[in-house]
């Protein structure tokens, strides 16, 4: 299955999703790419958007080679890969380490993206949670700790492609999951789009100010 973008993508996953009250729903997306297929879900269920932060943490020398991945939160959810940290010689302490540049960056992107907005409140609530893709596996996985962690009342997860095994070891993590397609010879996400432009900072931050809530406007009397 080809989709002609994020948006078509997001399109055909809205229709596959069960019945959802809009108003116990939140649409969370991991960055980058997440936020398009995500955005069109979120305008479909009539429900906010929000994303969570995560980072890969990619092997020193390879790092296309997902050795964890690290979720923001008051305590970063770390996921070690431990088959690619084995074969590395790297024990969960060296994971650790190597995690200082993804929460870097992810602090930089909650300062953008967010602009000051607190995140959007989970406990109680239905949690879509949206990627373009799932490859490995390794930023679902700490994206879904964090997202337990808030004590939502359901997570489904939402993807367009993923690869069948990924996609069988997150199943037990979540609720439901909605993927439209998962090959047998799955090599790469962007192979299954037309258009897979690389998303902007600028397009994420446009696309989450369309949902944000207005800003409380406090009046002082005199």
């Amino acid at each position: 299955m080809i989709f002609a973008d994020r948006a078509q993508a997001g399109a055909r996953l809205l229709a596959r999703l069960p019945r959802l009250d809009p108003e116990r729903t939140v649409v969370l997306a991991l960055p980058r790419g997440g936020v398009p297929v995500a955005a069109v879900i979120a305008e479909g269920l009539g429900a906010p958007l929000d994303v969570v932060l995560v980072r890969k943490i990619g092997l020193p020398g390879h790092a296309e080679l997902a050795v964890g991945a690290v979720c923001d939160g008051p305590a970063p959810q770390l996921v070690v890969n431990e088959a690619i940290a084995r074969s590395a010689g790297l024990d969960r302490a060296a994971v650790e380490a190597l995690a200082h540049d993804p929460l870097v960056e992810i602090e930089r992107r909650r300062l953008i993206y967010r602009a000051g907005r607190p995140a959007l409140p989970l406990a109680g609530r239905s949690v879509v949670l949206v990627d373009d893709g799932v490859a490995t596996g390794a930023t679902m996985h700490a994206a879904l700790k964090a997202v337990r962690a808030a004590a939502p009342a359901r997570v489904i997860l939402a993807v367009p492609v993923a690869a069948p095994d990924a996609l069988e070891a997150l199943a037990p993590e979540v609720d439901e999951a909605v993927c439209l397609t998962a090959p047998e010879d799955f090599r790469a996400v962007g192979m299954h789009y037309d258009d897979f432009t690389q998303v902007s900072d600028r397009v994420v931050t446009a696309l989450l100010a369309r949902f944000a809530p207005p800003r409380s406007r406090h009046l002082e009397v005199d």
